[in-house]
């Protein structure tokens, strides 16, 4: 079977290539540098080019494997980067596909970091970040309503949405038990009253042309228990050895053991995308450790939306802050360095142990209708958890100041409504024009509210 594409038709190097690897690498070096706009535009890039455009993978075969990484925890779009990537060129593949998906949003977000960091109060950074922050309250309020349009299908469902608000804003659940919960509620559900959870098996259909490669040549590999442990094991070890290092190096109490911890933790959470994991970091970074304030949180979340990758990146520019701000015995900058890179291994290293210790069983679990079930509770859950960050934010960013409001169990952190910023107001007002009614996309909006920002922010009125 001839392989040959984009005039590379020399033989693969390895009998797992199905496309010569050079070939390969080219052409996930070339969507890395397109992955913006969250999930959805990161699914389309890697549709258009390897199903739409060079033909290397199927349309089936492609919602395949896009069914199983919507499974998992973790950024689904850089998992489905490993997945496709190991169909195609089996090990080096996956590993090549899911490192060169996070490396541009990784060095980007690294030089915006040490901007902010460096030149943060002046007056054109400022005014860059007054008109950045608001502009996210409407693209998360944008997210609510598209994963609520999906993942609402039934009363049931709603019901867990709000329910999963209502632990989060009022009783201040932690985040995993949430998700854990929605779970566990959806399970139970399908086994008593199936109805209330319908999970229809989705109707795949190919379009265009046959792909160059059929599906049953795509690379596979034999589920076994010890084939399994291997992978396990070298993951566990690839996982946990950095954070082991500096926990010896730097004592157990560091900020970067701190990190290194909480951030392996909470990629095991991120069911349902960035957004629904963002509110537990923020919870956590703002309160708990005090490595960013609400306003940073915000602000970074606002430069992960302008650069490449998965949007859960923003978690490198809390470690940045939060090590420079506790460096401990070494220099800021270095210690900043330090829990950036930490923080964007423990989690994204978890996706590739997921796909390749999984990708063998993947035909077993897609047609198991109670983990369907249950999977469609946690994206349910998802709803009300991306609501109570987009409540969160809009506290935080339009308010100077708010308070906390308690009575017995219940707390809820009420904003002072004479400190409303009228400009952050105004911008958040024109985001949402500009998303909801002239549809413009993501960076679009971001752009004209960042220059809109440093205009106000020159003249003197941020």
């Amino acid at each position: 079977m001839s392989t040959e594409q984009d005039g590379a038709g020399a033989p693969a190097a390895s009998p797992q290539d199905l496309i010569p690897f050079r070939t390969a690498v080219r052409a996930w070096f070339a969507i890395s540098w397109q992955t913006f706009g969250g999930p959805a535009g990161q699914i389309a890039v890697m549709q258009r080019t390897l199903v739409d455009e060079k033909r290397w993978i199927g349309q089936g075969r492609f919602l395949h494997a896009l069914n199983y990484c919507m499974l998992l925890p973790g950024p689904e779009a850089q998992q489905l980067a490993v997945y496709t990537g190991w169909l195609l060129n089996g090990w080096r593949g996956g590993l090549v596909a899911g490192s060169l998906f996070v490396l541009p949003g990784m060095l980007a977000l690294l030089l915006l970091s040490a901007v902010y960091v460096a030149f943060g109060d002046t007056t054109v950074v400022a005014g860059l970040f007054a008109g950045l922050a608001p502009a996210v309250l409407a693209i998360v309020v944008q997210a609510v309503l598209r994963v609520g349009r999906r993942a609402l299908t039934s009363p049931a469902l709603v019901v867990l949405a709000v329910a999963a608000f209502v632990a989060l804003t009022l009783f201040a659940v932690p985040f995993p038990l949430v998700v854990l919960g929605a779970g566990v509620a959806g399970w139970f559900v399908h086994r008593f009253a199936p109805s209330w959870i319908a999970t229809p098996t989705a109707r795949i259909q190919d379009g265009g042309p046959a792909p160059l490669i059929p599906d049953d040549s795509l690379h596979a590999e034999r589920p076994s228990g010890r084939r399994a442990l291997r992978v396990l094991l070298l993951g566990l070890l690839a996982w946990s050895l950095p954070v082991a290092a500096v926990a010896l190096l730097t004592g157990v109490d560091s900020v970067f053991t701190q990190q290194g911890l909480f951030f392996s933790g909470s990629a095991l959470v991120t069911f349902g995308g960035a957004y629904a994991v963002l509110a537990y970091v923020a919870q956590q970074a703002v309160q708990t450790y005090a490595w960013v304030t609400p306003g940073e949180m915000t602000r970074g979340l606002a430069l992960a939306e302008t650069t490449p990758g998965p949007l859960i990146m923003v978690v490198q520019f809390v470690a940045f802050l939060g090590a420079y701000r506790n460096p401990g015995d070494l220099d800021p900058w270095a210690a900043a360095l330090l829990g950036a890179l930490l923080t964007t291994w423990v989690t994204f290293v978890p996706s590739f142990l997921f796909i390749f210790l999984g990708a063998p069983y993947v035909e077993r679990l897609r047609g198991n209708r109670t983990l369907s079930a249950a999977l469609a509770a946690i994206t349910a859950a998802v709803v009300g958890v991306i609501a109570n960050l987009a409540l969160y934010f809009t506290t935080h960013t339009l308010f100077a100041d708010s308070t906390t409001w308690t009575a017995g169990p219940l707390s809820l952190d009420v904003p002072d409504l004479t400190t409303l910023e009228p400009v952050a107001l105004g911008i958040a007002v024109l985001a949402a024009f500009l998303l909801f009614v002239v549809r413009w996309s993501v960076l679009r909006t971001l752009g004209v509210c960042a220059v809109l920002g440093l205009a106000l922010g020159l003249a003197g009125l941020v």
